[in-house]
């Protein structure tokens, strides 16, 4: 893992997500791209533009949110993009070969029952980078405990698991599967390869009307450190796919971090 970018909004967490992205980051000898998207407007009855202001802003407010942080030695860059912001963060990291996208719960809501917020939601439903959504105030530590949940890992691109894989290495997790049988199941999904096989360290069928429900009733027999899930156009968040807002009393694993895999299939 080289290189993890983390985007920015207004929040009052910003300064801790970013001390663990840089301690997450420092753990792998990556870099940090440190990025702020802003649209552009015209300001109303005129025709001046005022995107080039927005743009002196938001490198002003990154310069100075970065120089908050103890950066530890790693390297971390600051970008400002403008457009339209599903669209600019691929461009982003395609560009800046980013391996992972760690995001805030909430980048700029400030509603308490709010779990997932309207920008890290856009971002986890609409692209396919890997990403590690942190839980706000959540303090840096080895990942030793993983569970893993799906209901089918039928994989036709095994970079996928690249991520998971960089995580286990580094710390030598233990990665416990979680195989939720669905009313949706068909055969060979549970069919583990030898790929994934090698990265496992226990397996477990279980059923369940949908993985979301399926982990909800078992992750807290593992006691992870970090759930992963794969993003899947019917998968996990399935549940929680119509809004791109996603409420704590609808998602309860707040207190671990949540690594979302690209698609599988």
């Amino acid at each position: 893992m080289k290189n993890i970018l983390v985007p920015v909004g207004s929040s009052k967490n910003a300064k801790s997500h970013l001390q663990y992205a840089i301690d997450f980051a420092k753990a792998f000898g990556a870099k940090v791209y440190v990025v702020q998207i802003y649209n552009v407007y015209t300001k109303a009855g005129t025709m001046i533009k005022i995107d080039h202001i927005l743009e002196r802003e938001s490198q002003a407010f990154l310069d100075e949110h970065v120089a908050s942080v103890d950066k530890k030695g790693v390297e971390v860059v600051t970008r400002v993009f403008k457009g339209n912001l599903v669209d600019t963060i691929g461009l982003a990291c395609k560009a800046l070969k980013v391996d992972l996208i760690l995001l805030e719960p909430r980048t700029n809501s400030i509603k308490e029952e709010v779990f997932l917020g309207k920008t890290s939601g856009k971002i986890i439903k609409q692209t396919q980078i890997p990403a590690l959504i942190v839980p706000e105030g959540y303090a840096y530590k080895p990942i030793v405990k993983i569970l893993m949940a799906a209901k089918s890992v039928a994989l036709e691109k095994s970079e996928a698991l690249q991520p998971l894989k960089s995580i286990k290495e580094q710390f030598k997790s233990i990665i416990n599967l979680l195989l939720v049988k669905t009313p949706y199941y068909n055969e060979g999904d549970f069919e583990v390869n030898e790929e994934l096989k090698a990265l496992i360290t226990n397996a477990e069928n279980v059923e369940a009307p949908t993985t979301f429900q399926g982990v909800l009733e078992h992750y807290k027999d593992h006691n992870p450190d970090l759930l992963c899930v794969i993003r899947r156009k019917r998968g996990f968040f399935n549940k929680l796919w119509e809004k791109n807002t996603i409420l704590k009393k609808d998602f309860h694993s707040t207190t671990m971090p949540v690594l979302v895999l690209s698609g599988l299939r």
